[in-house]
């Protein structure tokens, strides 16, 4: 649903906003010593002192109300944006990571990342703050988007510019994040159609069994002026709450205890409510696995009793966990799902676990504890493809690139981090960014201008934008023995004016090309192409590579200036560029 939350405050809150007036006075009163305020312009903060009415049965603050204050700081900071009042489209995966008593203090900074058309995404941290020995600790991250919101008048929103490393990454990160939102359901849908979700009975304390229809929970709220914002719609956060407090309801007559929020899954607006309706909230649970439940619920709406039809306004799954006196995760009966409907949400929560797993996995792996390529399969390709992108946005978005060497117009940038260095090789050419883009982005050309493509078979093509391929490569130094790598192609064309188009590489493994001793496998973390449109018929070409450990000893002869061996393989791609250019006249009108 889209709820527009507004800019009061409600008198219950004992809120501490930052605002522009008082940073004003700040600096008026030379209270900041370099005299200007380098604060996003659109950074909202509230610090909240959780009381003995805000906590939960446990003794710990609601979710619920801590939703309020999530929702509240996310809209003060989009209509900072705006510069009118805007909605709440959806709130993305929530994952909370500790807990918060009374007497902590709660601190909620959210700014913009990035506005598109009349929608914007916030970022949104959470942390606890304990007063008496203070220390500090993230509670949950959260992304919520935004509609700006006026009745006379389509709004069309001006872009941020983010200033720092980590506004640049975040800004550049947040188109692959929306589109990963647009294609949710379809990825469910999929998942369900093309693959077998397996149950595992094993896993389950199959002794104790309960039908899933003993956990339904329906509940009414009748909305009242305090649960709205000034232009008289429902506060978004006061429907999350409501919602949190009847999937709560669910999951303890599962488990018959006092369960814990973990996850929760999108909430996902889709219409207005007003004072004076009526909210219906369904909640039941959908599985049950060993350690943890999956609640589903739904937010319906109606004005008058004899109303044919009821609108639906919001629908999200949450995971509870059990735990025990030492906060173990205790195990959960099995459920029964209902025939019909029942066994459609049982098998749709088993699928949603798959791919929450597969997105841990995938997008939060370390790079120096989990191998480098990845398992592809059909339910995990669409967080393989946006790890893939967002990797190579968020290496390009780096602030500390270092020019090592400059050779007839090609730059070699370096960067040390951690245990990894990466290169950047940099040039302009004289011919279109959309030309490029498609030149380079099927890596079966490649062999004509890069001599460490000896050959490049497509094993599939996934989907317009994403395409596996068997490479193989000759020996590096004194290794004769050839590589063979398998590697996944992202290609993304730009969001917005001043986007590069972006041709991502990452390493994964599939299991009709296995190592053989005829190869030694290669694998690349995080490599690729970013094309800068600088002009008519001029390229920014800029190739970025993260070193592999059997890469390094290449990289650093070519930094140390031992090897000329880039530059002579970035200038083939360019002379190839120039040789193909006028080759595509039909596929560019695709673009």
């Amino acid at each position: 649903m889209i709820q527009n939350v507004g800019s009061h405050l409600r008198r219950s809150f004992a809120s501490v906003f930052s605002s522009h007036t008082s940073r004003k006075s700040a600096r008026d009163k030379g209270a900041m010593v370099d005299g200007k305020d380098d604060r996003n312009p659109t950074e909202v903060q509230m610090s909240q002192l959780v009381l003995p009415c805000h906590i939960n049965q446990r003794g710990e603050l609601s979710v619920g109300q801590l939703l309020k204050w999530i929702d509240t700081t996310a809209c003060l900071s989009a209509e900072r944006h705006a510069g009118c009042p805007c909605v709440t489209a959806s709130m993305d995966d929530i994952y909370f990571e500790h807990t918060i008593s009374v007497g902590q203090v709660v601190n909620i900074k959210a700014k913009v990342n990035r506005a598109f058309n009349s929608s914007m995404e916030v970022g949104i941290h959470v942390a606890s703050e304990d007063l008496c020995s203070e220390k500090q600790w993230t509670v949950c991250k959260a992304l919520a988007t935004f509609v700006a919101h006026q009745q006379l008048s389509k709004v069309k929103l001006k872009q941020i510019t983010p200033q720092t490393e980590e506004e640049k990454m975040e800004h550049s990160v947040a188109a692959e994040r929306r589109r990963m939102r647009l294609v949710y359901a379809d990825t469910i849908k999929d998942l369900l159609a093309n693959c077998t979700v397996k149950d595992d009975p094993q896993s389950r304390d199959c002794s104790r069994t309960v039908p899933a229809e003993n956990t339904r929970v329906e509940s009414v709220e009748l909305v009242l002026p305090p649960h709205a914002n000034h232009q008289g719609n429902t506060f978004g956060g006061q429907i999350m709450a409501w919602m949190e407090n009847v999937a709560t309801i669910a999951a303890s007559r599962l488990c018959r205890a006092h369960p814990t929020l973990k996850t929760i899954e999108m909430f996902h607006f889709r219409g207005p409510s007003q004072v004076g309706d009526r909210l219906v909230l369904k909640a039941i649970v959908n599985n049950a696995f060993k350690h943890s439940m999956e609640v589903g619920v739904c937010v319906e709406a109606y004005r008058q009793e004899a109303e044919p039809r009821w609108r639906h306004i919001n629908s999200a799954f949450m995971t509870f966990v059990v735990l025990d006196a030492d906060d173990q995760p205790r195990k959960l009966p099995w459920i029964q799902p209902q025939p019909g409907d029942g066994e459609r949400r049982y098998r749709e929560a088993q699928a949603r676990r798959k791919i929450r797993l597969d997105r841990k996995y995938i997008v939060s792996c370390k790079q120096a504890e989990v191998p480098l390529s990845v398992p592809w399969d059909p339910s995990n390709q669409v967080y393989l493809s946006y790890n893939n992108v967002s990797a190579l946005k968020v290496l390009v978005a780096k602030g500390n690139w270092v020019l090592s060497t400059e050779i007839g117009q090609v730059r070699l940038y370096t960067l040390e981090e951690d245990k990894f260095l990466s290169f950047h090789l940099e040039m302009l050419v004289h011919v279109d960014a959309a030309q490029a883009f498609l030149l380079l982005s099927d890596l079966r050309q490649r062999p004509e201008w890069d001599r460490h493509y000896r050959s490049v078979e497509l094993v599939q093509q996934v989907d317009e934008d994403d395409a596996i391929y068997h490479v193989i490569s000759p020996g590096l130094g004194s290794d004769p023995k050839p590589q063979d790598f398998v590697i996944l192609a992202s290609r993304r064309k730009p969001c917005d004016n001043g986007d590069p188009y972006i041709i991502a590489l990452r390493s994964v493994t599939l299991p009709t090309h296995p190592e053989t001793p005829e190869y030694r496998r290669g694998e690349t973390l995080c490599s690729g192409f970013c094309l800068w449109r600088e002009g008519d018929q001029l390229t920014k070409v800029s190739y970025y590579n993260q070193a592999t450990p059997g890469f390094l000893n290449y990289v650093t002869s070519n930094v140390a200036g031992l090897s000329s061996e880039f530059y002579s393989t970035f200038k083939a791609c360019e002379r190839f560029l120039l040789d193909n250019r006028n080759d595509l006249a039909p596929s560019l009108q695709t673009l």
